[in-house]
């Protein structure tokens, strides 16, 4: 098949059962791993930028050729400058100068503007405080009002939430064959989250927020630790407009340790060369078995690609 451009490769990844990560740490149970660092932009990231896109390209709200502005971690960004660039719009991606260098250097390459918002005093490189992302959308507002842009806002448009809701649940689910007892994510828009369990709840399938230890605010906890380096998520923000209305069957909590034990598991065992957020799922999923789903057979996501990290100390 000859696809007419790379935003229809947009969408079914493979699904892979971990057994050997469950064999090496003896857990009962199944992990299966949604493959969405092999998108066109390396992360899952990539679904919610084609949906968003293409809903307000449909609705009117973006006018061809106008610019496209947003604020990111570099993954929204890497997808936003892919599909913009292939459908015209220049694209404007704000982020924090605590995130990856990697991610900035690609969506130049991609035909991106990229402004390099400074960080808080006090915060951490490759370390992204709420404080920071606070910054950060200041910024992208500004832009978007001097350019008369569209913002892509991927913490408040429906299209983030839908693309998961109609792509990545659905997907998860008949690839299993119907098997998935469970599913857990790490949240940064949550749109992720929201999306897929929107489709897998109604299936009976149990779904799970992976959140920071000390950062839990999706869970209503009080915010001790803001500063975690799980880069894309994790902003100690409790009003995520995606998963309201959302039931969830729990939270956990993962430390930076576990995360990046879990991204390095995950390259030695599985040969699966992902991220801080995708080691973050991993080690969600390792406590369900453990815990809760013991026996069970949980689905998580390979949020994004181990090249993106190469100047952060996941791979020292």
């Amino acid at each position: 098949m000859i696809l007419p451009s790379v935003i229809d490769a947009i969408g079914n990844t493979p699904l892979v059962d971990l057994s050997r990560v469950c064999q090496h740490l003896g857990l009962e149970g199944r992990i299966l791993a949604k493959l969405d660092y092999l998108l066109p932009g390396f992360s899952k990231k990539d679904r919610a930028t084609r949906s968003i896109i293409e809903l307000a390209r449909a609705d009117g709200t973006l006018s061809p050729g106008q610019t496209v502005v947003e604020l990111t971690s570099g993954n929204m960004g890497t997808g936003l400058a892919i599909v913009c660039g292939i459908l015209g719009h220049p694209f404007v991606a704000v982020m924090s100068a605590g995130n990856s260098v990697e991610r900035a250097r690609m969506m130049r390459a991609l035909g991106a503007e990229v402004v390099i918002v400074p960080q808080t005093e006090g915060s951490k490189p490759g370390e992204v405080s709420g404080a920071d992302l606070a910054l950060v959308d200041e910024t992208a507002q500004r832009i978007t009002a001097e350019r008369d842009a569209f913002r892509a806002d991927q913490f408040g448009h429906s299209g983030n939430p839908k693309s998961h809701a109609t792509g990545t649940g659905p997907e998860i689910w008949e690839q299993s064959g119907g098997t998935v007892t469970a599913f857990c994510d790490f949240a940064g828009s949550g749109g992720t989250l929201a999306g897929a369990a929107a489709y897998l709840t109604p299936h009976g399938v149990r779904c799970y927020a992976v959140e920071p230890e000390g950062a839990r605010a999706i869970a209503g906890e009080a915010i001790t630790n803001p500063d975690h380096p799980i880069q894309g998520g994790g902003y100690a923000m409790d009003d995520l407009v995606h998963l309201n209305g959302i039931s969830l069957a729990g939270h956990l909590s993962v430390s930076g340790d576990a995360a990046r034990d879990g991204a390095r598991l995950l390259a030695r065992t599985e040969g699966i060369f992902a991220g801080y957020s995708a080691g973050a799922n991993l080690a969600g999923a390792i406590q369900l078995l453990r815990g809760p789903e013991k026996g069970g057979c949980v689905a998580i996501v390979m949020c994004d690609s181990g090249l993106k990290y190469l100047s952060t100390d996941l791979w020292e």
